[in-house]
């Protein structure tokens, strides 16, 4: 494993983290599973664990406390996110700060993933949505100054919402963001544009979720796939946007270099942009784990295979399905 400087953090960080979604609203989850492969992980290095209280109403963090505490003797840095008080995913522009996080609400859940987490500080803590228009309101700016005085928070950030990468510039320029969530993969490059050269200019980390594209490029999908009833996907992936995928990763299979996975190629590609800290993929089996962390080597893509990857660029808008 090869680890990054978390922006101005000075932590540390696993180039391939671990994104703990996986536990709520996704089917075929084995727990038992599950905890080998948060396990493995540990074992190979991972140092960097991504959750949140909206995971399973806090059974995520519950269970990132349990690893925690059975690898004591290691330093893993702890992520949870605070859901929005009307518990709408993501933030729409209409939506009121007053409804999504004030001060209260951002104390009461920090209170909360401190005892789902079993511990007394949280390495960082995120808002799960965000509106740049909130920028300049000083509640959020309070409360994070009194978890910080309390010794109950070390960093904040923010998980930004799906294709809005420049929804949060102003929040990074008040000086209060130390790390920023995004969406960043092979289609998903916006991000590059104007968000990761202000984490540069501010030193402020980046987190690279949903590497995969929800699984689009992992290049299992078909125009035929059906996600069970109750499984998150099956809402994302309606028609339009399951026959648009399948379509966008079709294109990129001749590309993929010979003894390498589509996933791996996928990954190969964020871990090429320095200014990714860490990557945070869903990894719900050691197989899955063992694959992903293998491509934190040091080792990159050729620079011709990136230029033209760059070129499978896939600019969206969100939409009421994009969730």
């Amino acid at each position: 494993m090869h680890y990054r400087r978390f922006g101005r953090t000075q932590f540390q960080s696993s180039e391939i983290g671990y994104g703990m979604w996986g536990l709520a609203g996704w089917t075929g989850t084995d727990e038992t599973e599950v905890n080998k492969a948060l396990d493995r992980a540990v074992e190979l290095g991972c140092n960097f664990f991504d959750t949140a209280w909206g995971y399973g109403r806090g059974k995520s963090e519950q269970v990132l406390g349990a690893l925690v505490k059975k690898h004591s003797g290691k330093q893993l840095f702890v992520a949870t996110k605070i859901p929005p008080k009307n518990f709408k995913w993501p933030s729409r522009p209409e939506y009121r700060f007053e409804d999504c996080f004030p001060a209260d609400h951002i104390i009461e859940y920090t209170e909360k993933s401190l005892r789902n987490l079993g511990t007394d500080c949280i390495d960082l803590q995120q808002f799960h949505v965000w509106e740049d228009a909130w920028a300049d309101r000083d509640e959020w700016k309070e409360a994070f100054a009194k978890l910080k005085r309390d010794g109950k928070v070390r960093h904040f950030g923010i998980s930004i919402n799906r294709w809005e990468p420049q929804n949060a510039l102003n929040t990074l320029r008040t000086g209060q963001i130390d790390a920023v969530q995004v969406i960043y993969n092979i289609f998903d490059q916006a991000p590059e544009d104007e968000l990761f050269p202000l984490c540069r200019e501010l030193d402020v980390a980046v987190i690279a979720r949903v590497p995969f594209d929800e699984g689009t490029l992992t290049g299992t999908l078909t125009k035929d796939t059906v996600f069970p009833a109750g499984d998150w996907r099956a809402t994302y992936f309606v028609p339009e946007n399951l026959n648009a995928s399948v379509d966008h990763a079709d294109a990129l299979k001749p590309l993929v270099p010979k003894g390498m996975s589509m996933p791996e190629m996928a990954l190969r590609f964020i871990l090429c942009n320095d200014g990714v800290h860490t990557i945070i993929p869903g990894m719900r089996s050691v197989r899955h784990v063992e694959a992903n962390i293998a491509t934190s080597d040091g080792k990159k893509l050729s620079e011709t295979l990136r230029r033209e990857l760059k070129n499978h660029r896939w600019d969206r808008e969100p939409t009421a399905w994009s969730q």
